[in-house]
């Protein structure tokens, strides 16, 4: 799963979580982007800072890593992290998961088609945008291979392109809300309470 984790917070457990057991995973990284091309870089938190507190936030779980693999390798576009992750690591099944909200934005990503045929995808309900997703030019594309919610334990099995739509139970928090309760990436504003994002 990556992101900019400005802040990371407990709706980001929530999905690893849900990706942990519905998939039957046996970890989830978290790929903190130092950068995402999509979005401004203004009221974004040094990366240090935001991959720091998503430790923090996942150091009671074990099984979900935060990995800075992107800026290591100095990487931002995700077509190119996949590569990379498949080659470094040719012995593991990936799936790559998301919210709705990006399977919907998916088609402005640099090599959006690589993405989806280089490795299987979990897509996480996320309202308002599941609806709007599941109609867009992405989903649509790829509609024949995606797999019914109730055969998402073998998707990491399988070859790409294949996904999966999960609807599960949404969690409150956001990182919108949180910034904008006063979190810069200095303070430790609470994690709880308001809309996934």
């Amino acid at each position: 799963m990556g992101g900019s984790f400005n802040p990371a917070h407990d709706g980001h457990l929530h999905i690893s979580r849900m990706a942990l057991s519905r998939l039957g995973l046996d970890a989830v990284w978290w790929l903190v982007s130092p950068g995402n091309p999509l979005k401004p870089q203004a009221g974004m938190a040094p990366f240090a800072v935001r991959l720091d507190f998503a430790r923090s936030v996942t150091a009671r779980d074990p099984r979900i890593r935060v990995l800075d693999l992107e800026n290591r390798w100095k990487v931002r576009l995700t077509a190119k992290t996949l590569a990379r992750m498949r080659q470094r690591f040719p012995r593991v099944d990936f799936v790559w998961l998301m919210g709705a909200d990006n399977l919907k934005q998916l088609p402005s990503w640099h090599r959006w088609r690589e993405i989806i045929r280089g490795m299987p995808i979990a897509v996480f309900d996320r309202a308002p945008y599941s609806k709007g997703a599941l109609a867009g030019r992405a989903a649509r594309r790829f509609a024949r291979y995606r797999i019914p919610a109730e055969a998402a334990g073998t998707l990491a099995g399988r070859t790409p392109p294949t996904w999966v739509f999960l609807p599960i139970r949404r969690h409150s928090a956001s990182a919108t809300a949180i910034r904008a309760r006063g979190w810069d990436g200095f303070g430790c504003a609470s994690t709880n309470g308001e809309d996934n994002n």
